[in-house]
Parts: structure tokens; C-alpha cells; sequence
């Protein structure tokens, strides 16, 4: 039987780990298994972004095991946005050991999207290790739409699901409540900006203060309920810019939700086909400059007005690009293709 190492094991809810689960899930499925150990026999080795254990990954090339590593995005908010001291070191040295995998360790690479594909190769340059770019994707029998399901018409419900919303994401929970204010000051119903995501206290203070009833605060909010909470709003802020294939999308998508945002990182690749609706920045999001909310919230109110359209176009676009079985197989391809 052919075993596939994944290595570091992820836990928690966040995307590295829900990504994971999936891909174990959809392996198991074409009669993969799939351990953690990357000492211990395997056909393959997919290394979930990087490891300090670079003595693993060396054995098992010493071995003929090929090894593939799987990138999304650099880290990079930290450089122009003021963080602690330990949290910029932190980043920085995952950026460099990320990096020196992918230059001297990788057999192969799987980019997220082609926006993380560019991003390695302007910052570090090219590679001879080939790569390749395989979207994230979900269980699209579990992520989907539900008729008995819909969200209530007496108000406009945005939702935004971030792993945490503090230090340097501060800025993105910002963006959010200006985009749920902009939406409001326009439509003809109460909006309702649920946050779900670790936020800091002080944080949730702030904007409680400021934008008053009109946030809920959801939380960190478990896998499993994902699905319910995407089919309960009418639509999804993906609120990271630059983002690499962030899961909330795919996810949001696959239920039937409409994704609006900025059209920066990989979003223009996943949102099209009247899955939702994406605004040019309208300032350097690079330098995480004011955004144009003016014209995302006019693009907010065309997707409120036609939810049956933007909600059919969504599914449409989750089965065609994000079906966890086809991406389990694109990287057995990967794994173990010539």
C-alpha cells in the first residue's frame, strides 16, 4: 500500500491544520496511508511548509524518498506594520528557513496559487526544484448549501472568518467594520458584521465602542460549525490582503455563500465567475495604505440583490476548482508522477 508522510502534524482549527485534515481524509479515500513520521518508510514526503528538523528531511532524501514542500504565502504584514520584537523575529526566520527548503531540501514545491508562486520567486528568486500550483479545497458533501438553511431577509449579514485578528491583522478587523459601516450608510436593511476569529479583548473593546450593536463577536468558532455560520449570512468579507488560497473563501464558496473583498493575493484567481465581487484596492495594499470601501460597499449592495444568482454562481465555482478529492489526487501526482 502507499504511504505518504505529511509532515509536521497540525493541529487546531485554522486553515494549516484544516488543510490537513482534508487531505488525509481524501487520501485515505484512494487507499493512501498517511502517517507523520518522516524517519520511518513512506513513498513520499509532503512537508507542510517548512521544519526545524531539516535532519529529517535530510535522512530522507539520504533514503531516495522524494520530498515535496507546500507553500503558501510569506509572511511580510510585519514589515510595514509596527509588531513586538519577538513576532518580527519569528517571522523572519520562518521566511529564511522556508526558503532554504525551497532552494536546497525540495525535490518539488506545490504553490497555493499562482499569486504564492510569483510572491517566492520576487522576493527569493527562482528554483530548480519544478513547481506546481494546487488550490486549497474542501468536502464539498459537507461545505454546501442547504435550502432550510438560508439567512434571514430583516437584516444584511457580512461575514468574516479570520484565524486572529490581532497584532498586525488589527488592520484587517479595521477594513471590516468600515466596510459593514459603508454597507450600512447605503442599504435599506440593518447590517449585522459577524466576526468569527481570536480577537484580543482590547481590541473587541474598540470597535464594540464604536460600531455598537452592529458586531457580533462569534469567537473561534469550531470546523465543524463552519458550515452552518457561511450558510447563515449573505456574504463573506475575505477581509487578508494578499492572501495566498485563504479556506474561508473555499470554504464560504462551496456553501453557497458570495466572497466580496479586494481583488489582492490570489483572490482574483478564486472568486470569478459571478461567485462574488472584488474591488480594485484603490491605494498600495503592500503598504497597507486606506482602501476604497466606497466602491466594495456598492459591490456589496449588487450582491444583496441578487443573492439567488451570486449563491448558484458560488457553488457552481466551488464544484468546478475545489473538490477535495480532485486535489488529493493533483498531489499524488506531485508525490509520486514522473
Amino acid at each position: 500500500m502507499t504511504q505518504i508522510c505529511i509532515y509536521p502534524p497540525i493541529q487546531g482549527s485554522g486553515g494549516p491544520a484544516a488543510f490537513q485534515a482534508r487531505l488525509k481524509t481524501a487520501l485515505a479515500e484512494e487507499g493512501v496511508t498517511v502517517h507523520h513520521d518522516p524517519r520511518a518508510a513512506c513513498d513520499a514526503l509532503l512537508l507542510s511548509g517548512g521544519t526545524r528538523r531539516l535532519d529529517f528531511i535530510w535522512q530522507a532524501r539520504r533514503r531516495g524518498v522524494r520530498v515535496v514542500q507546500r507553500l503558501a504565502q510569506l509572511n511580510w504584514v510585519h514589515r510595514v506594520r509596527p509588531s513586538s520584537l519577538g513576532h518580527t523575529l519569528r517571522a523572519e526566520r520562518n521566511n529564511w528557513l522556508l526558503a532554504f527548503i525551497r532552494r536546497y531540501l525540495a525535490d518539488r514545491v506545490v504553490y497555493q496559487s499562482q499569486f504564492v508562486r510569483q510572491m517566492w520567486a520576487d522576493f527569493y528568486g527562482e528554483v530548480s526544484a519544478p513547481g506546481y500550483v494546487i488550490y486549497n479545497a474542501t468536502q464539498l458533501d459537507v461545505y454546501r448549501p442547504l435550502p432550510g438553511e438560508l439567512p434571514a431577509l430583516d437584516r444584511a449579514r457580512l461575514l468574516v472568518v479570520e484565524g486572529d485578528l490581532g497584532d498586525t491583522n488589527a488592520v484587517y478587523l479595521e477594513n471590516a467594520v468600515r466596510l459593514a459601516q459603508a454597507v450600512q450608510a447605503r442599504a435599506q436593511r440593518p447590517v449585522e458584521l459577524i466576526v468569527a476569529g481570536k480577537v484580543p479583548d482590547a481590541l473587541r473593546q474598540r470597535w464594540t465602542t464604536e460600531a455598537g450593536e452592529m458586531i457580533t463577536w462569534a469567537g473561534v468558532v469550531a470546523r465543524e460549525d463552519i458550515p452552518a455560520l457561511d450558510r447563515s449570512a449573505h456574504l463573506l468579507f475575505s477581509a487578508e490582503l494578499n492572501a495566498g488560497c485563504p479556506n474561508s473563501v473555499i470554504e464560504a464558496l462551496a456553501c453557497g455563500l458570495p466572497v466580496v473583498g479586494y481583488a489582492t493575493g490570489a483572490l482574483p484567481e478564486l472568486v470569478q465567475d459571478g461567485a462574488g465581487e472584488l474591488a480594485a484596492y484603490g491605494g498600495n495594499a503592500w503598504r497597507l495604505e486606506p482602501p476604497d470601501t466606497a466602491r466594495l460597499a456598492d459591490l456589496c449592495l449588487r450582491v444583496l440583490d441578487d443573492q439567488a444568482g451570486y449563491r448558484a454562481a458560488a457553488r457552481r465555482r466551488a464544484e468546478a476548482l475545489f473538490d477535495a478529492r480532485k486535489m488529493a489526487r493533483a498531489y499524488l501526482d506531485v508525490l509520486l508522477g514522473d
